[in-house]
C-alpha cells in the first residue's frame, strides 16, 4: 500500500511539472541503429509500453529500404496493457492487422531497436538503406491507418 501511495505521489508530482504543451511521452523517439546499450533500449521499450497503455498514443517503427518501406504500429487494445493491436504496412502487401500480447510487442520492439547498422544494410540486399529506421511514440490521431 505504501508503494501504491508513492507511485501516486510521483505521478501527481510529474503531472504538476508537465505543461499542456509537453507530453510525458514526447521524447520517446529513436533513430536506428542507435548507440544506446541494451539496458537503455529495454527501458525505452518498457516506458513506451506503459505510455501506450495509459495515454492515447501508439508506437511506430518505420523501416526504410532501397525502393520500399514498411511501418509497424502498436496501439493498446485493452485498458490493462496485455493486448495490443499490431498494424503492419508494407508497400508491396498493404495493411495487415492482428492482436498480439504485450510480450510479443516488447520482444519485437527490442529486436528492432537493437539492430546494428550492418543488419540494416544486409536487409536492404543492395547497398545502404535509403534512410535510417525510426521508432517514435505519437498520438493515435496522427497514426496513418488503412
Amino acid at each position: 500500500m505504501a508503494s501504491e501511495r508513492r507511485r501516486k505521489t510521483r505521478a501527481a508530482d510529474h503531472a504538476g511539472t508537465t505543461t499542456d504543451d509537453e507530453a510525458p511521452w514526447g521524447d520517446l523517439e529513436m533513430t536506428i541503429p542507435t548507440d544506446r546499450d541494451h539496458a537503455s533500449v529495454v527501458a525505452l521499450v518498457e516506458c513506451a509500453l506503459v505510455e501506450l497503455t495509459h495515454e492515447a498514443v501508439g508506437a511506430v517503427f518505420v523501416s526504410r529500404q532501397v525502393g520500399r518501406s514498411s511501418r509497424t504500429q502498436y496501439v493498446a487494445a485493452d485498458d490493462v496493457g496485455e493486448q495490443f493491436q499490431k498494424r503492419h504496412f508494407d508497400d508491396r502487401l498493404g495493411w495487415q492487422e492482428t492482436t498480439v500480447p504485450r510480450r510479443t510487442v516488447r520482444d519485437e520492439l527490442i529486436t528492432h531497436l537493437t539492430r546494428s547498422a550492418s543488419t540494416s544494410t544486409e536487409r536492404a540486399g543492395e547497398g545502404a538503406a535509403s534512410g535510417p529506421d525510426i521508432f517514435v511514440v505519437k498520438p493515435v490521431r496522427e497514426l496513418r491507418t488503412p
